[in-house]
C-alpha cells in the first residue's frame, strides 16, 4: 500500500502542473482565437480595418477568404486574406 501512495505522489505533481499550464496558457489563447475568428466573420464592406502588417484601409469588397482594401489618398487597392485583419476600427458618427 505504501508503494501506491508514492506512485500517486509521483504523478500528482506533473498532473497538477499540466492543469495549471492549461488554465494559464492554452485556454486564454483559444479564447483569443475564437474572438478573432468571430471578428473576421462579422467584417462588412465600408469598415476601416488594420492588418497584421500595419496596413490601414477601408474594405471595398469581400469575396470568400479575401478582402480588398482601399488605402491612402490615391485610393490604392490592396487584396489581403481575411486572417490578416487584426483590428476593426469603430466608425465615428458625426
Amino acid at each position: 500500500m505504501e508503494g501506491l501512495g508514492e506512485l500517486f505522489g509521483a504523478f500528482a505533481f506533473p498532473l497538477f502542473f499540466v492543469v495549471i499550464m492549461y488554465f494559464i496558457l492554452i485556454r486564454p489563447q483559444k479564447k483569443r482565437q475564437q474572438q478573432h475568428r468571430e471578428m473576421i466573420e462579422a467584417v462588412k464592406v465600408g469598415e476601416n480595418v488594420t492588418t497584421s502588417g500595419g496596413i490601414v484601409g477601408k474594405i471595398i469588397n469581400i469575396k470568400d477568404d479575401e478582402v480588398v482594401l482601399e488605402t491612402g489618398v490615391e485610393k490604392t487597392q490592396v487584396k489581403i486574406k481575411k486572417w490578416a485583419i487584426s483590428d476593426i476600427e469603430e466608425v465615428q458618427k458625426a
